[in-house]
């Protein structure tokens, strides 16, 4: 199980970009026709407004940043919920970062109760995702969510 495998990679570490790292290459190796496999995290500007920015990945080259609202990752941030979208491209406002990317599930990750950054899984098959993948990931970001308070406290 992949929630296990990141209990132990990122357990008692308190470097987020380590754990990240790991993560990444993790989840990437442990789930079947996947091109894109990564994390964005939340940075709060109130002039520019809020942005996702691009954290640890296996694949290609993706987009660098991503504001809050806009694509599947900026709108797991502003409705605070994940998002499974079976077809990327009926997906309003979607950000092509890879066009070979068909199908996408982006979970919101938190620390100290906020919102810090999203995990962003790409495929190249339209439908690839189902709702046992989402609750399967949503147990591997709560490990997730745990090293990244742990990075934030040092505790």
């Amino acid at each position: 199980m992949l929630a296990r495998e990141l209990e132990a990679l990122t357990d008692g570490e308190f470097d987020l970009i380590a754990n990240l790292s790991n993560a990444s290459a993790a989840v990437y190796q442990s789930l079947d026709d996947i091109n894109w496999a990564g994390f964005y995290a939340l940075r709060r500007d109130a002039l520019r407004g809020d942005v996702l920015v691009l954290r640890p990945f296996q694949g290609k080259p993706a987009c660098i940043r991503i504001p809050v609202g806009k694509g599947v990752c900026g709108t797991a941030v502003l409705k605070d919920e994940a998002q499974l979208v079976p077809d990327v491209h009926e997906f309003p406002g979607h950000i092509a970062c890879d066009s070979a990317s068909n199908s996408e599930i982006v979970i919101p990750l938190h620390a100290n109760g906020e919102i810090v950054g999203v995990l962003d899984i790409d495929s190249p098959t339209v439908g690839r995702f189902t709702e046992e993948d989402l609750n399967g990931l949503k147990l591997s970001a709560e490990v997730l969510e745990r090293a990244w308070e742990r990075s934030l406290n040092k505790t």
